[in-house]
Formats: structure tokens, C-alpha cells, sequence
């Protein structure tokens, strides 16, 4: 059963009694990445000792940087580790650290041919899915990146950037909040102290945030605004278009004065969906009812008679416009899916074969 978002615990790390604000202490390097409960409990206190938690602030290449109570280095990449993951650091042998399990996974297909996953990020709370009033503001891919963090158990957050350079940004708050009633709609200005100011109730102790978005929405500028420097290097749109500059190239943990931990991405071009039915279902909640009342359990909302959805669009409670994006987030995500799971068939039936190879080799010498 798929947890509503808007109605998890979102209560601070560090509970307080009724009335009293919280003693302030100097937090410990694991609670100012965000250990929380949930992964100490998947570990024995000897395990903590001889394998000490860390977490992957930074993904290379060839290396993942990871922090921990006294420990900031760099190990050999682990198979399917993500940044924001957590790992039971093995000092001897590095890659057979293990990965703690996830309270949350980001994840899409990757871009091009290659018919694989690519995972963005792990152990996220809060994702803030940025978009500016301009021409980039594109009410598809919004509903893409709300259907990704909802299937990943992420509370999804739409924040829209420069309403200040319109005269009427109500416009753009209204066919926001037009896709989901779950989505909390907030304008800000990414400079200064607003964002600190507004994201407060997301951005507490143990937390971790994630801004997503395209280039130039201003994700750098609001994580620099969040750790109150200006560590990550931010760019200028292009005026023609309001694209603007990959001036994030990875992904990266910041931990923040207050004890959460914010994630800046680049911008992604391309955000394919594979295994969020139900995100997509949660998104489009409305057309996924109406769907339930058609005459046939089966019914594509086509030409069938008896469809509850055509007859929704006819009388205007439905519009045409949305009903055309749900029909191809559906089918997207169905190719996706049966695509990567042919894939991952026939990477199961060679190793099947490689390893009766191997066997009669050796049965052979």
C-alpha cells in the first residue's frame, strides 16, 4: 500500500517536549549528514564499531567520497551505490562495505539506448522540484518529476523561482497547483534569507532535502542560500529561451548549520520514468477514479463506449490536454518497464550460460 506523502511524520530528528525549544548541542558528523533511527536500528552496536556508518556525500567516476565520524575519504565505487547512501565501512577491504538499507530511492531510466537504470539519489526526505516563471516552466515535466518522487516515497515540493521578474505569477501558481492536491506550491526568491525562512518546516535536523529541477532554475543558488555561503558556483540564464548553464556537474551532499543535509543536482534533460504506476496514478488521482467507473476494465479512454473519462472531457470537467499526458506518461512508463525487464531477462539467461560454460570447462580439465 503506497504511503501518502502528505501525511508522513515530518516531525525534527531531535524531539521536544510541548513548549520548549530544543536545547541546542554540538550535533556529532553522523547527525549532521542525517543518521537517523531508521538505519541504527539496522545495525549491533559491535557492527558499529568494526564497520563504522558513513555516508556518500559525492559520486565519481572512479571513487565515492564518503563522511563519517571522523573518517572523510575516498573509496572504490560499490555496484549500485547512489549518492546519500549510507555504508557500513569496511576499513580493510573497502568494497565489501555494505549499504545500509534505503529509506527512499531516486532513480530513472538512464538516458539514450542503454536500456538500464540510472539511481539519482538515496535516503531523501523532502524533494523541492524547482521551476521558474518563465519559459521553463513546463506543466509535463512537473508532473514527471512529482510522479518520480512519489514512487520513490519522497514528499514532493514545487517550488517556483524569478516571480518576481513577472507581473502576474499567480498564473503559474494556479496551473501548478492544478496537478495534484497532495503538492504543496510555494514562489520564492532564491536569493537572500526567504528560502531558509520558507523551507524551515522541510529543512529540520536529520532531514535530507533534494532540489531537482532543469539548468538555471536557481537549485545551486537556493542550496547556497540553505548552507549560507556561496561554496557552489552558480550562472546567468540565456535570455531567449531562460535555458540556462550546467554550472552543477554532480551530485553533492551539503550539510547545513541545523543539522539537514541538502542535495544539489545538475539539471536533467531528460527524466525517463520506469516502475512508477503508482506515481503516476498518484498524480493524475482524478483520471485513475474516473478510469474505475468505465464500462471495461480495460479501457484505454479512446473511442470505447461507456468511458467515464471521454465523458468527463466532453463535459469540460477534464481537460483534453492532461488526459493526452497521462495516456503517454502510461505508455512511457510501460515501454520503459518492459524494456528494462527483457533486459535484465537476458542478462539472467547469459549468466546462465556462462556459468554452464565454465562448469563443463572445468569438468573438461
Amino acid at each position: 500500500m503506497k504511503v501518502d506523502p502528505m501525511t508522513r511524520d515530518y516531525s525534527g530528528f531531535f524531539p521536544s517536549k510541548a513548549g520548549h525549544a530544543p536545547a541546542e548541542r554540538k550535533l556529532s558528523t553522523l547527525e549532521r549528514y542525517g543518521w537517523q533511527p531508521y538505519f541504527s536500528q539496522q545495525i549491533s552496536v559491535d557492527a558499529l564499531t568494526q564497520t563504522p556508518p558513513v555516508r556518500v556525500v559525492e559520486v565519481h567516476r572512479n571513487a565515492l567520497h564518503v563522511i563519517g565520524d571522523a573518517i572523510d575519504e575516498h573509496i572504490p565505487p560499490l555496484p549500485n551505490s547512489a549518492v546519500g547512501d549510507w555504508l557500513l565501512l569496511d576499513r580493510s577491504h573497502p568494497p565489501s562495505s555494505v549499504v545500509l538499507d534505503r529509506k527512499s530511492l531516486l532513480k530513472r531510466r538512464a538516458p539514450g539506448t542503454d536500456r538500464s537504470i540510472q539511481l539519482i539519489a538515496a535516503n531523501i526526505d523532502t524533494a523541492f522540484i524547482v521551476s521558474s516563471c518563465n519559459q521553463d516552466f513546463n506543466v509535463a515535466r512537473l508532473e514527471r518529476y512529482i510522479a518520480l518522487t512519489i514512487e520513490a516515497n519522497i514528499a514532493p515540493v514545487v517550488l517556483l523561482t524569478k516571480s518576481d521578474l513577472v507581473t502576474s505569477p499567480e498564473d503559474y501558481v494556479e496551473r501548478a497547483r492544478s496537478l495534484s492536491e497532495l503538492v504543496p506550491i510555494l514562489t520564492l526568491d532564491a536569493r537572500g534569507a526567504a528560502p531558509g525562512e520558507m523551507l524551515s518546516v522541510w529543512c529540520k535536523p536529520g532531514k535530507t532535502v533534494a532540489f531537482l529541477g532543469s539548468s538555471g532554475v536557481g537549485k545551486s543558488t537556493l542550496t547556497n542560500a540553505l548552507t549560507k555561503s556561496r561554496e557552489i558556483e552558480t550562472g546567468a540564464i540565456r535570455e531567449s529561451d531562460a535555458k540556462g548553464r550546467h554550472t552543477t556537474t554532480r551530485r553533492q551532499l551539503y550539510a547545513i548549520p541545523n543539522g539537514c543535509v541538502v542535495l544539489d543536482t545538475p539539471g536533467m534533460r531528460e527524466v525517463q520514468l520506469t516502475d512508477v504506476s503508482s506515481g503516476i496514478e498518484e498524480v493524475f488521482a482524478d483520471l485513475h477514479a474516473l478510469g474505475e467507473q468505465c464500462r471495461f476494465r480495460d479501457c484505454q479512454h479512446e473511442t470505447e463506449p461507456g468511458c467515464a473519462v471521454l465523458a468527463a472531457v466532453k463535459e469540460g470537467d477534464i481537460d483534453d490536454a492532461r488526459l493526452a499526458r497521462w495516456r503517454k506518461l502510461k505508455a512511457e512508463e510501460i515501454f520503459n518497464t518492459a524494456s528494462l525487464a527483457e533486459r535484465k531477462s537476458k542478462d539472467k539467461k547469459l549468466g546462465k550460460t556462462i556459468r554452464q560454460i565454465m562448469k563443463h570447462h572445468g569438468k573438461r580439465q
